[in-house]
Parts: C-alpha cells; sequence; structure tokens
C-alpha cells in the first residue's frame, strides 16, 4: 500500500488509497526530537542523530473525535505516557529525513485504525446439528475413558 505525503506550511495532510478520506494533523500538535541511532551507519553512527522520536498528545488533539483518541490510546499501549503523549521511536533508516517518514507513516497508520470504529459482535447460537455433535462427541470421549479404567474384579 503507497502513502502520499504532502506537507503544507501549517499541517501534514495524509492520503491512504482505499481508506478513509484526508487526516489533516496540524503541525504545531507534532514534536519531532532527533537522537542518536543504535542501527547501521558505521563510525557515521557515533556522529550524526539520524533517530526520530515523534511526540503527539492524544488528548490534547484537537482534530481527533473523542472515541477515536480513546481508541488510539488503547492501541498505543506502551508507547504512550499517562499524560496521553504517543511517543514513537524511528530509527530503521540512515537519514532524518526517511526515520522523519517512517515515524510520520506509523503514526498515521494508528490514527487510521483508531478511526474506524469495532464491529459490534452479534451474538449467536450453536445449531441443533452442532449441540447433538457436541453430545455425541462428550458420550463418545466419555466411553473411551470408561474403557480404559483398570478394574481389578475383572482382571482377575
Amino acid at each position: 500500500m503507497k502513502l502520499y505525503l504532502k506537507a503544507n506550511p501549517t499541517c501534514y495532510t495524509y492520503c491512504m488509497p482505499n481508506q478513509s478520506p484526508q487526516i489533516e494533523i496540524p503541525e504545531n500538535e507534532l514534536e519531532f526530537d532527533f537522537i542518536r541511532s543504535s542501527g547501521p551507519g558505521g563510525q557515521n553512527v557515533n556522529k550524526v542523530a539520524t533517530a526520530v522520536q515523534l511526540r503527539f498528545n492524544v488528548r490534547k488533539s484537537s482534530f481527533l473525535p473523542e472515541d477515536a483518541k480513546e481508541r488510539l490510546i488503547r492501541l498505543a499501549g506502551q508507547k504512550i505516557t499517562d499524560e496521553g503523549v504517543l511517543i514513537l521511536e524511528a530509527k530503521r533508516y540512515r537519514t532524518q529525513e526517511q526515520n522523519r517518514m517512517d515515524a510520520l507513516r506509523r503514526l498515521n497508520a494508528l490514527v487510521q485504525q483508531s478511526l474506524t470504529a469495532p464491529k459490534t459482535r452479534k451474538p449467536t447460537h450453536p445449531t441443533i446439528s452442532a449441540r447433538a455433535a457436541r453430545r455425541s462427541a462428550k458420550q463418545h470421549r466419555s466411553q473411551v475413558k470408561r474403557w480404559r479404567r483398570f478394574i481389578p474384579e475383572e482382571w482377575e
């Protein structure tokens, strides 16, 4: 799946094919920190801060509805702080820009996933034939165990 990213001066706009319409994340809600990476890079890895930490405050977000915020907090798991700040670390690539785009892609995927409401479960009941099959399987298993039982009177 391809991700098209257009950067305006005020916000990041994501347009993903075959999914919901564009999501606009205001730039002032994203915070990027560049840190030294532990991944590939040879001697350069000790000199250049190529890894990216993306911080996004979910609770103070202006564009997400309340139910999506709750789903995003649940989806993020341990990547979210007690204050509701989502922290994504990207250090897969050797350049800052690639890691930055990777962090944005991952944030976009989480936001997209949180925007779709989960399907409500419709309770179902087993059919009559399924119940009968279950009972006969239990009776068969019980009979097998009865046959294996050791009764001393029968062995003499």
